[in-house]
């Protein structure tokens, strides 16, 4: 009797609405990815910053005019002279200071007012939609905007050769790309990733973000392309960049590298910030300028 119930018993039926969540929601998940990616990689303050004299001794407040029209501020202190008794005044050097995704200028100054107790001229600049900034940011824009503070550097007297591109995380995709176009005499990276898609292989791991993505920043690509002096650091805590990106982004330079680990340092921690590790990596680049 047994057997002949079970051979009578009809199949399991899983609810309609089971299959229709299994399968909506990696459709919903994916969709509001693909349509809110850059909501999720840029996470501006768009508030904006004091005026630069409150926050920097010397500080100007400057506009940096995109090719694509936008009129954007920044923070700008101009190199001591080559008599001064700071510390680089024997060979003027400026550093150009990309920020990274997030906040604006604001929350960048100890690491200007540290660049300007070793000497150095800082233009700290805030992207489109960060800082009270017109427009949205995308990789072009960003881009675009990196172009303009080097324009605005350049036509005020600061040639290439004089300039040190600083990059920030995310920022340091963008300078990687302006050196590219406009060597300066080094770059720093500081918490650098290969690629956005290797980044979004790491926070999204279950979405197909490298199919996703609309903005790319190749930074592995770039610096292979690249022969001026390149310092890399990086924190072995960082729990937003993972140690082993900024390992391949060094191991992929194209010219002279240095790598400076900071033990224990996570993404936003001060030492990785502005520590000393991060000042003198730029003196080091600093160091390799012919000043004659």
């Amino acid at each position: 009797m047994g057997t002949a119930d079970r051979a009578t018993r009809r199949p399991r039926r899983w609810p309609w609405w089971l299959g229709a969540v299994l399968v909506g929601t990696p459709v919903l998940v994916i969709s509001l990815f693909w349509g809110f990616q850059r909501r999720i990689i840029y996470l501006p303050d768009r508030s904006s910053p004091p005026h630069a004299s409150a926050a920097l001794p010397g500080g100007q407040d400057v506009t940096l005019h995109t090719r694509d029209g936008l009129a954007l501020t920044a923070w700008y202190v101009p190199a001591p002279s080559r008599h001064s008794s700071a510390p680089a005044s024997e060979c003027p050097m400026t550093v150009l200071v990309a920020p990274g995704n997030g906040g604006n200028r604001a929350g960048r100054t100890a690491l200007a007012l540290g660049l300007i107790d070793r000497g150095y001229g800082v233009l700290l600049l805030d992207y489109r939609g960060y800082g009270g900034n017109p427009g949205s940011p995308t990789e072009h824009g960003l881009t675009s905007d990196a172009s303009a503070a080097r324009d605005f550097l350049v036509g005020h007297g600061v040639p290439d050769a004089r300039m040190i591109h600083f990059g920030e995380s995310l920022g340091g995709a963008v300078v990687s790309r302006l050196a590219a176009e406009h060597p300066p005499a080094g770059t720093v990276l500081r918490s650098p990733f290969t690629e956005l898609a290797d980044m979004a292989a790491e926070h999204y791991p279950l979405i197909p973000a490298r199919w996703l993505l609309w903005d790319r920043f190749p930074v592995a690509s770039l610096v292979a392309e690249q022969h001026q002096p390149l310092e890399v650091i990086y924190g072995d805590g960082d729990t937003v960049v993972p140690a082993s990106l900024s390992q391949r982004v060094a191991a992929s330079a194209g010219g002279p590298v240095r790598v400076t680990i900071v033990p224990g340092a996570d993404h936003n921690d001060p030492p990785l910030a502005s520590g000393p590790g991060v000042l003198d990596a730029v003196d080091r680049l600093a160091a390799r300028v012919d000043c004659s």
